[in-house]
């Protein structure tokens, strides 16, 4: 895929935000965090940063690290997320707060049902293109309100009000072959919603797909629990 010489850095200067965090249950605090300021320099330690991220939070050890004046000023003249988030919208999923990160760390993108359309998906090339992020976390949650919605809309044959029927439309052919599978319909929704936008995500993007063949990207979908704010590995 051709590449622009066109500088990218003018349009989102200070861009974005979305993040993810991946909690293993039951990790002591201590265990829980390296420094904040260690570089990150292979997928596998943005994972791992994450990971400690949600650890501190779920256990009430929260460092609440890059949020002080001093790191605005320092982030003005320029950004580097280590990760980046394809998030829900519900006000209860904050990537930053459930990973316990701060300014310049997550270039979060955040939509009801965390849908991978066109302009989120260029939104997210722009951060691998222009910041080298290296972990994209496509985070789905719990109860989520854009499956239950979908799947109502399925029940009941009806259609959505405004602009939340693209919504349901986008959502529709991902949870709808899951409805009779055992479990919670919602559930089942939310688990196969994020496995497909984790798929699609490479299969819609050379820029993407390139990097992750090479080893410098990795995609991961996770849950995030309301009950209990952990966030877990499912795709």
């Amino acid at each position: 895929m051709a590449r622009s010489h066109l500088s990218r850095r003018s349009l989102l200067t200070a861009g974005g935000a979305a993040a993810v965090a991946l909690g293993a249950a039951g990790a002591s605090p201590s265990a829980a965090a390296a420094p904040a300021d260690n570089p990150v320099d292979t997928p596998a330690e943005a994972l791992r940063r994450l990971q400690a991220g949600n650890r501190r939070f779920t256990s009430g050890h929260g460092r609440h690290p890059h949020q002080g004046l001093t790191d605005l000023h320092r982030l003005a003249a320029g950004q580097h997320p280590f990760a980046i988030t394809v998030g829900c919208a519900d006000s209860r999923v904050a990537p930053e707060v459930l990973f316990d990160q701060g300014l310049g760390d997550l270039f979060d993108n955040r939509v009801a049902g965390n849908i991978v359309d066109d302009l989120l998906l260029g939104s997210v090339e722009f951060a691998v293109e222009e910041f080298g992020s290296l972990l994209i976390v496509v985070l789905g949650h719990e109860r989520c309100g854009a499956i239950t919605a979908t799947i109502d809309a399925i029940h009941t044959g009806g259609t959505a009000p405004g602009h939340i029927g693209t919504i349901v439309d986008a959502l529709r052919p991902i949870v709808e072959p899951v409805l009779d599978q055992p479990g919670d319909p919602v559930e089942n929704g939310v688990r196969a919603n994020i496995a497909a936008q984790v798929r699609a995500l490479s299969a819609r993007s050379t820029i993407i797909a390139e990097k992750v063949h090479e080893g410098a990207l990795r995609v991961v979908g996770a849950r995030y629990d309301l009950d209990n704010g952990r966030v877990s590995l499912v795709a």
